[in-house]
């Protein structure tokens, strides 16, 4: 009924991270995607088309945002159905949005929002998270052949997993040669957001994208929302048990609301100093251990006999010194006096006010940093939307106006820098919530010992997502849903088509193609462009 935890599982099982790790941050994190081979391979693209978007910023609503309560408001649908918010006019003719979304509202013209994004899976996929989130994530309609909501979560031999959205662009978006930070940058807690589809699946790890865990250590239960507001859904009604430090609090959070960001630093405690870095003999230990995790996971034991595969450890150690490479660049890229994305001490108040002082808001000011920075794709993670429970509570309290106030600064912020024109705003969760209001089970207690109350629950057949900048129309509402918002009753689109929409902003061609590790072709695109948008 919640989002993934952290699963070590969900990690590559090459221990790419542990080659640098800086201050105490995975700086590889989940490996750098080769920037010299993407830029060679688009400039021989004689047929590749180039959008007007340079980069993409993916913001994620882990858990699945309520189509009712955000851009979907069903005002004429009975009481059960509608929910307990009004709606609010947006400054386009006849469009209404969620009433605690005012500041969106008075911008609806410098964005568009499909109603009708759907699953089209099978329903016991379609209305889980572990699926939902590969199926977004990779841009795909179905999970891998002989794969459940259960075992998606695990390593699994033989599985031929889709290249995530981020790997693809990684590859398949030109780079520019003067960077050099990853093509694709996960924030800010990619140590908890670790979910199926966010891997480089059959186009090899090479593309992996980059998960910096930015905030402080969280110590909420169940954590959701923007730090220092951060909550959690099971936070009990009772006021005398509001977390703090009194007697009845369900849980002491006098520790735990320090929203700031801490930087990528370029010390050695628990890392790598540049010198051991060109240290080849410390580089060879690094790869033997490297060897002994993949014997022990996905190849089997035996995979690295002797005399048996000299030619798997010839591409082991190519790969381990291109990371070694592109961790120099890196390296190089944050030292003594660069602009560093992460120094948001860089940035005047007023433009920290403008984007709001808590952790959502600090994770688009960076995204906006990154990419003027030459980030390819940046995705910010926002916690908390799994709203089965204390749902009215939750969104007017806490996760709306935080969204509000700070995709409203970050929309301006872009457009006052000419940045909007030239990237790409996407917003959207795995699914949707389901018409039917109702507690997750009648009777039924949540962690904080209260009776569940009324919430929405998973629902997949229709959900929106919010588009903005490059060659996005501005002030479209695309798709309509029943009267009751449970199902389209216009055109709906797939994450393939989502995902087909941003390569072709970025100028991904539908002709392109990648290879897996062994040579085999594939096309990039698996849905089209949602050409209403367009």
């Amino acid at each position: 009924m919640r989002g993934q935890g952290c699963n070590v599982w969900d990690h590559p099982v090459i221990g790419r991270r542990q080659l640098l790790q800086v201050g105490g941050l995975s700086l590889l994190g989940f490996g750098l995607s080769d920037l010299t081979r993407m830029e060679l391979h688009a400039q021989n693209s004689s047929t590749a088309r180039r959008g007007t978007a340079k980069s993409v910023v993916f913001i994620f609503q882990s858990g699945g945002p309520s189509q009712f309560e955000t851009f979907d408001p069903k005002p004429q649908a009975p009481v059960d159905i509608r929910g307990e918010y009004g709606t609010t006019a947006t400054n386009l003719p006849g469009v209404h949005f969620c009433e605690y979304l005012p500041k969106l509202a008075q911008r609806a013209d410098r964005f568009s929002i499909v109603r009708t994004m759907h699953h089209v899976a099978d329903r016991e996929f379609r209305n889980e998270h572990n699926s939902c989130h590969y199926l977004l994530h990779t841009g795909t309609t179905e999970l891998p052949v002989g794969d459940t909501n259960a075992t998606i979560t695990a390593p699994r031999p033989g599985r031929l997993a889709w290249p995530s959205i981020g790997s693809l662009v990684a590859y398949g978006a030109a780079a520019d040669s003067a960077t050099s930070w990853p093509a694709v940058v996960e924030i800010p807690r990619g140590n908890l957001m670790a979910y199926p589809g966010r891997s480089s699946g059959i186009l090899g790890p090479k593309y992996d994208r980059w998960g910096v865990n930015l905030a402080p250590q969280c110590n909420a239960k169940d954590a959701a929302g923007s730090c220092p507001n951060c909550f959690s859904h099971d936070d009990p009604n009772d006021p005398s048990r509001a977390a703090g430090t009194g007697p009845n609090a369900w849980w002491d959070n006098s520790s735990c609301r320090n929203p700031d960001f801490h930087r990528p630093s370029l010390g050695v405690e628990n890392g790598f100093t540049v010198g051991q870095l060109e240290n080849r003999s410390q580089l060879l230990r690094r790869l033997e251990a490297v060897r002994q995790e993949i014997d022990r996971s996905e190849l089997g034991p035996g995979a690295f006999a002797v005399g048996a595969t000299a030619a798997g450890e010839t591409a082991i150690r190519a790969r381990w010194e291109a990371h070694r490479v592109q961790a120099m660049q890196l390296l190089a890229a944050a030292g003594p006096g660069a602009k560093n994305p992460f120094d948001l001490t860089q940035e005047s108040s007023s433009i920290r006010d403008l984007y709001g002082r808590q952790e959502w808001g600090q994770g688009f000011l960076v995204a906006r940093r990154l990419i003027e920075a030459g980030v390819r794709m940046v995705q910010i993670n926002l916690r908390g939307w799994d709203t089965h429970q204390n749902a009215f509570r939750d969104l007017k309290g806490k996760l709306l106006p935080s969204i509000d106030h700070c995709l409203s600064g970050f929309l301006d912020d872009l457009d006052d820098r000419g940045l909007l024109d030239e990237t790409l705003v996407v917003m959207c969760g795995e699914m949707g919530r389901t018409p039917k209001i109702s507690p997750i089970t009648v009777g039924g207690k949540n962690a904080s010992g209260e009776v569940f109350t009324p919430g929405r629950h998973h629902w997949g057949d229709v959900f929106p997502c919010f588009f903005a900048g490059g060659p996005i129309r501005p002030g479209r509402v695309i798709g309509t849903t029943d009267s009751h918002g449970g199902l389209p009753v216009t055109e709906a689109y797939t994450p393939a088509d989502l995902a087909a929409t941003i390569f072709f902003a970025l100028g991904i061609g539908p002709e392109r193609q990648f290879h897996d590790e062994d040579g085999r072709p594939y096309r990039i695109y698996r849905g089209q462009p949602i050409r209403e948008l367009l």
